[in-house]
C-alpha cells in the first residue's frame, strides 16, 4: 500500500521527477564510464611503464635493489628460468646484468649504467626495440655494438657509428674496459634512464665485467597483471625451495617501482574529490526536490496525520519515494554508462593530438576504458548513499509537523 501510494507521489510532479531522475542517472553514467576510464589508462601507463625497462617481476639476490652492487648476483639464471618455465601465467622472461661505469666520446665522459642484454629476449619484454629513434636493434652477434639513450648521446657528442670507450670494475675487482661503437639511439620518454643508459649484449658484457655466467636480473613478463600475485608466489616458492641459503628474492612491480603506485593512488584521490563534488550537486538537487514536496504538502500531510497516520509512516513514504527516484535514476545511469563504456572499451578512444607524445612514452595512441564489477558499484554506491542521506532530512522534517498547523498551512 505504502510502495503504490509513493508510486502515484513521485509522478504528481512528472517533469520535476524526470528531471531529478535524470540528474541522478547522468551522475552514475559519469562516474561509470571515468571510473572505467581511469582503470583502463592505468592498466595501460602501468604496461607501458613497466615494458620499457622494468618488467612485471624480477629475480634478484636480496638487497640489489638498494645498493646495486656488482657482485650480488643471480648465479644460476638457468635455474630460475627453469622455475619460470613452470609457472602459468608467465609470458616470456629474459636476463640482465647491469654496471655503473664511465663512458667517454672523444669530447666527454659520463657516468652511465651499462646493461647487457640478450636482444631476442628482450625484444619479448621490453619496448626498446620499439623506442629506437636512430639506428637500428642489436644483434647476438654485435658483440662490438651498443644501444643508447638519446639525451647521452647528446651530452657525449655522438651519433651512429661513434667509438665509445667504456671503463668500469668486474665483478672480479678487475678492470673492465671495452670499446663500442653506437649502433641505436632510443628515446623512451623517461628522461632519467635516457641520460643514464646504454645497451650491449649480454655475451659481451659476461667478457667484459668477468660475470661468469652471472647475472643480476632475471625479469618476467605477465600475461596480465592481475595474476602477477599468483606468479610471484609461485616463483618465490620455487626459488625458496632451489635457494636453501635464501639469497635470492622475487620482486613484483609494486616493490620495483613503488612510486608508479604512488602517482596512481595520488590520481585516484584527486579525481574521487572530483567525483563527491559531481555526487554534491546531485544531492542538492535531491534535496530541493523533496524540500518542494513537503513545502506543497505540509497541509496534506496535516490532514492524514489527523486521520491518525502516524509521523513514522508519512516518514516512510517520503523515504520510499526517494529511494524510487534515486533507483530508478542509479539503475537507467549504470545501463546507459555500461554500453558507452562498454562501445569504447570494444573501439578505443584515440586521442587527438597526442599520438605522437604518447608514442615517445610508448604508450599506445588508442586508449581502452576497462569495464568491472568495481567501476560499476563505486560510484553508483556513493551516488545511492549521498542521495538517500541527503534526502532523510526532508523526510525527517515530517516528524516534527504539528497537525492543526500544519492544515492551516497555505
Amino acid at each position: 500500500m505504502d510502495i503504490k501510494m509513493a508510486w502515484r507521489n513521485t509522478w504528481r510532479h512528472p517533469r520535476r521527477s524526470i528531471l531529478t531522475i535524470s540528474a541522478i542517472a547522468f551522475a552514475s553514467l559519469l562516474l561509470v564510464f571515468m571510473l572505467s576510464w581511469q582503470f583502463g589508462s592505468y592498466d595501460t601507463m602501468i604496461n607501458s611503464a613497466l615494458k620499457i625497462h622494468t618488467g612485471h617481476l624480477q629475480v634478484q639476490a636480496k638487497g640489489y635493489k638498494d645498493k646495486r652492487s656488482i657482485r650480488l648476483v643471480v648465479p644460476k639464471p638457468t635455474a630460475v628460468s627453469a622455475i619460470l618455465d613452470k609457472t602459468p601465467g608467465v609470458a616470456a622472461y629474459t636476463f640482465r646484468a647491469n654496471a655503473f661505469s664511465l663512458v667517454s666520446s672523444k669530447e666527454r665522459t659520463y657516468g652511465a649504467i651499462v646493461i647487457g642484454i640478450e636482444p631476442v629476449r628482450e625484444a619479448n619484454i621490453s619496448t626498446l626495440r620499439k623506442v629506437i629513434r636512430e639506428g637500428s636493434y642489436l644483434s647476438e652477434e654485435d658483440t662490438d655494438q651498443a644501444l643508447m639513450g638519446k639525451l647521452l648521446a647528446k651530452n657525449l657528442q655522438v651519433g651512429l657509428g661513434d667509438e665509445l670507450v667504456v671503463l668500469g670494475q668486474g665483478r672480479d675487482g678487475s678492470i673492465a674496459a671495452t670499446v663500442v661503437k653506437v649502433k641505436g639511439i632510443y628515446s623512451s620518454g623517461q628522461d632519467e634512464f635516457d641520460r643514464s643508459s646504454i645497451h650491449i649484449t649480454l655475451k659481451n658484457f659476461q667478457d667484459v665485467y668477468t660475470m661468469r655466467g652471472a647475472v643480476h636480473e632475471v625479469v618476467a613478463l605477465g600475461k596480465s597483471l592481475e595474476d602477477m600475485p599468483e606468479i610471484k608466489k609461485a616463483v618465490a616458492t620455487g626459488i625458496e625451495k632451489m635457494d636453501k641459503k635464501h639469497h635470492l628474492v622475487a620482486l613484483d612491480w609494486m616493490e620495483l617501482i613503488p612510486g608508479l603506485i604512488q602517482g596512481i593512488q595520488l590520481d585516484l584521490v584527486s579525481g574521487f574529490i572530483f567525483y563527491i563534488i559531481l555526487i554534491v550537486v546531485v544531492a542538492f538537487s535531491i534535496l530541493n526536490t523533496f524540500l518542494m514536496a513537503i513545502f506543497e504538502r505540509t497541509r496534506e500531510f496535516g490532514v492524514l496525520m489527523a486521520m491518525g497516520t502516524s509521523p513514522g509512516r508519512l516518514t516512510k513514504l517520503l523515504l520510499i519515494e526517494s529511494a524510487i527516484i534515486t533507483m530508478a535514476g542509479i539503475v537507467s545511469g549504470i545501463i546507459a554508462g555500461s554500453l558507452i563504456t562498454w562501445y569504447f572499451q570494444v573501439h578505443g578512444i584515440v586521442i587527438s593530438g597526442a599520438s605522437e607524445l604518447m608514442k615517445q612514452f610508448g604508450i599506445p595512441e588508442r586508449m581502452y576504458p576497462q569495464l568491472s564489477v568495481l567501476s560499476v558499484s563505486i560510484g553508483s554506491g556513493l551516488v545511492l548513499v549521498i542521495t538517500f542521506l541527503t534526502a532523510l532530512y526532508p523526510a525527517l522534517k515530517v516528524r516534527r509537523l504539528r497537525p492543526v498547523e500544519a492544515m492551516r498551512s497555505v
